[in-house]
């Protein structure tokens, strides 16, 4: 057998659990996983010592491109995807203009091709004005599925009344993600976030914030019978909410979340720890642990959103919510292997199985024969820094700029493509739109 590339005596994590094994590569399709002795390789890689999992896809980033590309843009944030081990992702709608019809969706994939680094989706923004043609775009080539911004958003993309959100689920059939802070009670509470720093942040948007939305969009899914994947969950008595509805609902946590804590993280980082939902304080951050632990956690995002540093100094509130996190999602998780809170198939199954599952993605999320070549090599035992030369989002920036870990990717490999290779990118992007089983036919 001729291929392209054989990787050797990597620790493989798979359906199998984790065993030392060789896999070989041909046009983009993992083809031969076993101790293979006797085949012709265009390139060999030894990866003795080296895990070697599934590429890793994040379902949450906001690349803001169209309209803020002095933030981020499609290859920016790629690039900086891939440097962190990302081999796929789902990128938001709330762009200028919002991703919400056939054409801005269309002109977001032609953007993406050949230009991202990584492989792509787009969400559809759900609006009261698409809210009944919904069924047909969450359809089009390039789609992950629906977004709704129960609060925190501004224009179309905010969806408040419960007519709209039953128009939104009822039309259509694909999992729409949820970002759930009920809008009325951020208005009523806005005067708090005026009477202090960015430590009013979670008193503002505090937890009640988070749970009354929470528990309106899954009685609205129970009463529908639409799935729905719920971002960025930030407290425990969501979490305990969310177990009862496992039949409707998904689960995302942020590494954020799950390693920064109030008060300690507005003291140490000010503005630059400001995001929405806030970081909260250390109960509910073990909380999210706990129900990590349990399994009422599907997935993980980064959320990533970045802004200039300049925006960020300004005083709160006045200070844009969101981080940067693509690159650092993965080595903030291999750190927290290395200290015992997970274990590697678990991250293999937060990062790439349950991304794949939840989407019904097309050949990806799994180190098997007949996959998409998407892999991700890591060297759990790396110890390093992580700094801003390594950073590659535009904003030049990151709340974890300084912090010493263990865990480190070290090869991006995208449908076969070797893509980032120790610190150093491939010579051309080659990024392409992810492909879904319940939208093959169109």
């Amino acid at each position: 057998m001729t291929i392209d590339i054989l990787i050797q005596n990597a620790i493989c994590v798979s359906h199998n659990g984790m065993e030392a094994t060789d896999v070989a590569i041909k046009d983009d399709i993992i083809v031969a996983i076993g101790h293979l002795d006797n085949v012709d390789a265009k390139e060999v890689i030894e990866a003795r010592g080296l895990h070697l999992m599934p590429g890793v896809i994040d379902t949450q980033v906001h690349f803001r491109e169209p309209g803020a590309e002095t933030k981020e843009d499609l290859e920016s944030g790629s690039r900086a995807a891939v440097m962190g081990g990302v081999t796929a992702v789902f990128e938001m709608p709330n762009t200028t203009p919002s991703t919400t019809t056939a054409k801005a969706l269309q002109d977001k994939v032609k953007r993406a091709t050949n230009r991202m680094w990584c492989d792509f989706a787009f969400y559809m923004g759900a609006s009261k004005k698409n809210a009944k043609t919904l069924h047909k775009l969450e359809r089009l080539p390039g789609c992950c599925g629906v977004k709704i911004f129960m609060g925190s958003s501004t224009g179309d993309l905010l969806v408040v009344d419960d007519q709209t959100l039953a128009d939104i689920m009822l039309n259509g059939n694909r999992r729409i993600a949820i970002h759930a802070e009920d809008e009325a009670r951020l208005i009523e509470r806005q005067h708090l976030s005026e009477e202090g720093g960015v430590e009013q942040h979670p008193v503002w948007r505090d937890a009640k914030t988070a749970y009354l939305a929470t528990e309106r969009i899954l009685d609205m899914a129970r009463r529908t019978g639409r799935q729905i994947h719920v971002l960025h969950v930030t407290t425990e008595d969501e979490m305990a909410l969310l177990a009862a509805y496992k039949d409707v609902a998904s689960v995302e946590v942020t590494p954020q979340h799950l390693t920064l804590s109030a008060p300690d993280c507005y003291l140490e980082l000010g503005s630059y720890a400001q995001m929405n939902p806030p970081i909260r304080g250390e109960a509910d951050r073990i909380g999210l642990w706990k129900a990590l632990s349990v399994g009422i956690v599907d997935v993980l995002g980064s959320d990533h959103a970045p802004h200039e540093k300049e925006q960020k100094a300004l005083p709160y509130p006045q200070s844009p919510s969101g981080m940067p996190g693509v690159q650092t999602m993965l080595p903030l998780m291999l750190d927290q292997v290395n200290k015992g809170f997970l274990s590697m198939e678990r991250l293999v199954d937060l990062t790439s199985a349950g991304p794949a599952r939840l989407f019904n993605i097309a050949g990806k999320g799994r180190l098997a024969v007949g996959y998409d070549a998407d892999l991700t090599l890591v060297d759990l035992k790396k110890k390093w820094t992580i700094d801003e030369d390594w950073l590659q989002s535009k904003c030049g920036w990151s709340p974890f700029t300084g912090r010493q870990i263990t865990g480190k990717p070290v090869g991006t490999f995208v449908r076969g493509k070797k893509v980032m290779w120790d610190g150093e990118l491939a010579d051309e992007a080659t990024g392409q739109a992810i492909r879904f089983q319940d939208t093959l036919g169109g």
